[in-house]
C-alpha cells in the first residue's frame, strides 16, 4: 500500500511543477471552478476518475487503503470535512488559506467536488483510528518518505547543474550562527532580508508560530549547525566536475543523509492536530526544515529562474485559454482531439450529477464548469515538451502539422 501511494503521490504534477501548479490553480478559478486545481487532488482525481484500469467504468479500482494512502492532505478546498481544517486556530500542515485569497479555502488538499464521494468511501474503513483531518499511517509513510526525498535529492541534482553555489549559502548559515541572539531580537520591521542570516531566522519564526508542538529553538540551531557541516562545508565545498571523486561524494552525502532521517523516524499513537502517526523526531525534522529552506532561497528564488518561471506561465496561460476558446467554438465539436473530447463528456456528466444534487449552488452554468475542468485535466496530462510544442501548434507557430501535432 505504501509502495502504491508513493508511485502514485506526483501523478497529478503538471508540466512546469509547482509553479504549473499555481498558474493551473488560478486560471482554473479564473474559469468559475471553486476549486481550481491542486497537484494532490489530480492524483486523485487520475486514480479515481481520468485513467482507466479494471472492471469499473472509471478509475484504477484501487483498493481503499491505496486511494486513502494517497491523501496526503484529506480534505477538500472547502467545505469537507466539518469543521473544515482551514477554520482552525492551528490548521494542519497545507489546511491554511491560499496565500492571496483568504476566502478561497485551503492551499493544499487533496479532493476536488467531483470525488468527495470518493474521499468519504476511501477513509471510511479508518474512521476513529485517525481523527478527520489526519493522514492514515500508510500516507503519513508515503508524506515522510517525500520530505526526505525531497530534502536530499534536490539538493543534490543543483549542485551537480552548478546552481547550488556555496558562497551564498555559506553567508546565510554562517551568518545566523553567529548571530542568532540578535536576529531572534530584531523587531520583523528592522529585520529585512540583506541581512546575512535574515531569510533563516524568518524560517525560525514560523517555525515556532505553527509548528509549536515539534520546534525546539536550540533543535533548530542544532540543525543548522549540522547542515553548515555537512553541506557548506562538505558536498558544496568542491564544485562538481562530474569526476568519479565529484560522484562519490554526492553518493556518500545522499547515503549518510538518508540513513539519518530514516532512522529518525517515529510513531505516535496519539498525535496532535498538526501532525501524523509516522513523522520525524525533533532533530530530524528540523534538519529536514533547514535542508529544505536551502533549495527553496538558493534554488527557487533565484532571479534567473524567475525570468524563465515567467515563460513557463506564459505558455500555460496561453494553452488553456486557446483550449478554452475551442471548446467554445461550434463548428469545431467534430475536430476536437479525442482525449479532450471524452474529459469533457466525462466532467459534465459528473457536474450534472452534483447539480442534481444541489452541490454546485443555484443556477451552475455546468456547461462552462465541465469545459474548464476538462481543459485543466487535458493539460496536466501534458508533459514540459508536450505543452510547449501544442502551444505552437494552436497559435500557428509550428510548421511541422504531422510530428508536433501528435501531441493531441
Amino acid at each position: 500500500v505504501v509502495e502504491a501511494a508513493a508511485l502514485a503521490h506526483d501523478l497529478g504534477h503538471p508540466p512546469f511543477g509547482h509553479l504549473g501548479e499555481q498558474v493551473l490553480d488560478r486560471l482554473g478559478r479564473g474559469l468559475g471552478l471553486a476549486d481550481g486545481f491542486e497537484g494532490n487532488a489530480q492524483t486523485f482525481r487520475i486514480v479515481t476518475t481520468t485513467d482507466l484500469h479494471g472492471p469499473g467504468r472509471n478509475g484504477l479500482d484501487l483498493t481503499a487503503a491505496v486511494r486513502a494512502a494517497v491523501l496526503k492532505y484529506p480534505w477538500a478546498r472547502l467545505g469537507h470535512p466539518d469543521p473544515h481544517p482551514s477554520k482552525a486556530a492551528l490548521p494542519p500542515r497545507g489546511a491554511g488559506p491560499l496565500p492571496g485569497a483568504p476566502d478561497a479555502g485551503s492551499a493544499k488538499f487533496c479532493s476536488y467536488l467531483t470525488e468527495l464521494d470518493d474521499l468519504v468511501a476511501s477513509r471510511a474503513p479508518f474512521a476513529g483510528a485517525v481523527g478527520p483531518w489526519q493522514q492514515t499511517v500508510e500516507a503519513a509513510v508515503m508524506d515522510t518518505a517525500d520530505d526526505i526525498a525531497y530534502a536530499i535529492h534536490d539538493l543534490e541534482d543543483f549542485h551537480r547543474v552548478g546552481v547550488l553555489q556555496q558562497p551564498g549559502v555559506a553567508a546565510e548559515l554562517g551568518g545566523w550562527l553567529r548571530d542568532r541572539t540578535g536576529l531572534a531580537a530584531a523587531d520583523p520591521a528592522a529585520l529585512g532580508s540583506l541581512r546575512p542570516g535574515a531569510d533563516l531566522e524568518w524560517l525560525r519564526r514560523r517555525l515556532r508560530d505553527k509548528d509549536s508542538w515539534a520546534f525546539s529553538d536550540e533543535a533548530f540551531a542544532a540543525a543548522v549547525a549540522v547542515v553548515r557541516g555537512e553541506l557548506v562545508d562538505g558536498l558544496l565545498a568542491v564544485p562538481f566536475d562530474g569526476s568519479m571523486a565529484a560522484e562519490r561524494a554526492v553518493a556518500e552525502f545522499s547515503a549518510r543523509w538518508t540513513a539519518r532521517l530514516v532512522g529518525g523516524v517515529r510513531v505516535l499513537a496519539d498525535p496532535p492536530v498538526r501532525a501524523a502517526p509516522v513523522l520525524l523526531a525533533e532533530a530530524p525534522w528540523h534538519e529536514v526544515a533547514v535542508l529544505k529552506f536551502v533549495h527553496h532561497r538558493f534554488v527557487l528564488q533565484r532571479a534567473d529562474l524567475a525570468s524563465y518561471q515567467r515563460g513557463q506561465a506564459t505558455v500555460l496561460s496561453g494553452l488553456v485559454g486557446a483550449l478554452a476558446d475551442w471548446l467554445t467554438d461550434d463548428d469545431e465539436p467534430v475536430r476536437l482531439p479525442p482525449r479532450l473530447h471524452d474529459l469533457v463528456a466525462l466532467a459534465h456528466e459528473e457536474y450534472r450529477s452534483l447539480a442534481a444534487d444541489g452541490l454546485l449552488g443555484p443556477d451552475p452554468d455546468v456547461d462552462a464548469l465541465a469545459r474548464a475542468r476538462a481543459v485543466l485535466d487535458y493539460v496536466a496530462s501534458l508533459t514540459d515538451g508536450q505543452a510547449a510544442a501544442l502551444l505552437d501548434v494552436l497559435t500557428g507557430r509550428s510548421a511541422r502539422l504531422w510530428t508536433d501535432a501528435v501531441v493531441l
